[in-house]
């Protein structure tokens, strides 16, 4: 008996009316399914209200920020304007600015939370707290006195104290960014005076 060798058969590729081919391949299949992924994410992130954050509008066109220069909150704001926005040295008459921005206090915490059966640090938690009000030129207040607080919690190792030295820094960095926001955010929710 003799066995005759398979041999994998060829058919053109399908043909679509006007006579060009379609791409069968993995690929092809691929790309059609993450072009629909990315048509359909669309659809749900602009159904349900999202929209990218540009920039802020103001409902003034100059600030003064006090204390001058202030901590790092405070230094970080008078950068954090754009073009539309100009920041008033915070030594100059209050008339210059239409409003006032002042931080209060901000305060920087480094709270032990975990300790080890040895007793050794194990964890810790690092918040800052910026308490700030806004006013307008005329003494109004537009913004009351209030807090905003940050907090991240870290774990500690003796062995690799510079190493956490800096996590540290890095994570305080980013708490003070986003009390910035929080505050440019505070500020473009105020209403024209």
């Amino acid at each position: 008996m003799s066995v005759k060798p398979l041999t994998a058969r060829t058919y053109p590729p399908p043909m679509t009316p006007a006579g060009a081919t379609v791409d069968t391949s993995a690929a092809g299949g691929l790309q059609r399914r993450r072009f629909a992924h990315t048509v359909l994410l669309a659809c749900l992130l602009g159904g349900c209200g999202f929209k990218l954050r540009g920039n802020q509008s103001f409902a003034f066109t100059s600030i003064s920020i006090n204390p001058s220069p202030g901590g790092a909150v405070a230094q970080e704001l008078r950068r954090s304007f754009g073009s539309g926005v100009q920041v008033v040295a915070g030594n100059q008459p209050t008339p210059l600015a239409q409003v006032r921005l002042d931080v209060l206090d901000e305060l920087r915490e480094r709270v032990v939370v975990g300790i080890s059966a040895s007793g050794q640090v194990r964890e810790l938690q690092l918040r800052i707290r910026v308490k700030f009000q806004l006013s307008s030129a005329q003494g109004t207040e537009l913004i009351a006195p209030g807090d905003i607080l940050q907090q991240r919690d870290i774990s500690y190792s003796e062995s690799a104290a510079l190493a956490k030295e800096t996590e540290e820094n890095l994570l305080y960095l980013d708490m003070q960014t986003d009390i910035v926001q929080q505050i440019l955010r505070r500020l473009a929710a105020v209403k024209p005076f």
